[in-house]
């Protein structure tokens, strides 16, 4: 018996087990008209040849190619408002509809809706949001993905290392170095990091950007203490009570994200420290309201909603041999939270 040189077909179920093909198809799909018997023997020869439902195909058929899911981390977050800005305008210019949830930044979360929206019909699905630090974290949802882009779905993510699809990944490391370069320019070496949830690649990697900008200046990255909070307003100024109250000598604090940094001025204004006159703060994103805070914030911009078209644009491209990598650049926008440290 020669080998098959495709993947086995519903044809292959139905002359296996000797029903048509209409028969084949009802029955693994739950239709009426079969009985449980003839379903229970189709489904089980299914099985043992190793045939995998193409649900791409039949959300084709009903309807269903239309509607993109997105599943982002926290729709409060500017950061992911964003990138949803760019993937409903995309869908919009395509005569697509978007289907949008969140997670919280919790992995089962995220495995519940992937697995909701493959219930849905929904046949491509953008994922944004940093992804774990220990790969054993998202291995379930890992393995929802494999099985949903081998039955014909397609998956693009945003931030995410560990998946094995097609990716926009943002300058995290490279923009947490120009980030730190700046304020070492700028003459600071007391300086404390408001680090975001431990968890996350996004946090890692911004990290790694700071600790490589400090080793090139030679400098000790023990010596900088770092805070971890929630990726929020309200955890930054949490995280910097904390800093600030272990170390009160700081001369600029860095917050991986802006909401954690807008937390950090509401902080240090509201307990009578002027920035950036005894002491800067730094955020990273350049979401909107970074712009309109007082002092405005001294960021890194990531190209936000380019982000979100990309993502947009590779889900709904056929798939390659290999996922592809799209990765951003990021800009220095200097404001004036920062400034030289008190002589």
């Amino acid at each position: 018996m020669t080998e098959r040189s495709h993947p086995p077909r519903l044809v292959d179920v139905a002359k296996a087990a000797g029903v048509s093909l209409a028969t084949a198809s009802r029955a693994l799909t739950g239709s009426t008209g079969v009985s449980a018997e003839v379903a229970a023997h189709v489904q089980a020869v299914a099985s043992q040849v190793g045939y995998v439902p193409n649900s791409h195909a039949r959300a084709l058929a009903g309807g269903q190619a239309s509607m993109v899911g997105l599943i982002v981390h926290d729709v409060g977050d500017p950061y992911f408002g964003e990138i949803a800005r760019g993937v409903l305008r995309e869908t919009e210019s395509r005569g697509y509809m978007a289907l949008i949830s969140q997670t919280q930044r919790d992995p089962s979360a995220e495995l519940a809706r992937l697995r909701a929206l493959r219930a849905h019909r929904v046949t491509s699905i953008v994922l944004a949001g940093s992804g774990y630090v220990e790969a054993a974290t998202e291995a379930d949802i890992a393995t929802e993905v494999r099985s949903f882009t081998a039955a014909g779905g397609r998956v693009a993510v945003i931030g995410r290392h560990h998946l094995p699809v097609d990716a926009v990944l943002p300058d995290n490391a490279a923009g947490g170095s120009t980030l730190m370069h700046h304020l070492l320019d700028l003459g600071h070496r007391r300086l404390g990091v408001l680090g975001g949830p431990a968890n996350l690649t996004t946090v890692e990697d911004r990290l790694a950007g700071l600790r490589a900008a400090l080793a090139a200046a030679g400098l000790d990255w023990r010596s900088f203490p770092v805070v971890h909070g929630d990726f929020t307003r309200e955890g930054g100024a949490a995280a910097t009570a904390r800093l600030m109250r272990a170390h009160p000598d700081l001369t600029a604090v860095v917050a991986l994200n802006d909401p954690m940094a807008v937390g950090a001025l509401s902080w240090l204004l509201n307990n009578g420290r002027r920035v950036p006159g005894e002491i800067s703060v730094a955020g990273f994103d350049d979401v909107p309201v970074a712009r309109d805070v007082y002092p405005a914030l001294t960021t890194i911009r990531l190209p936000m909603v380019e982000m979100g078209k990309q993502a947009l644009e590779l889900v709904l491209k056929p798939p390659a041999s290999r996922p592809r990598r799209r990765r951003t650049s990021h800009e220095l926008v200097v404001r004036a939270s920062t400034a030289p440290p008190p002589p």
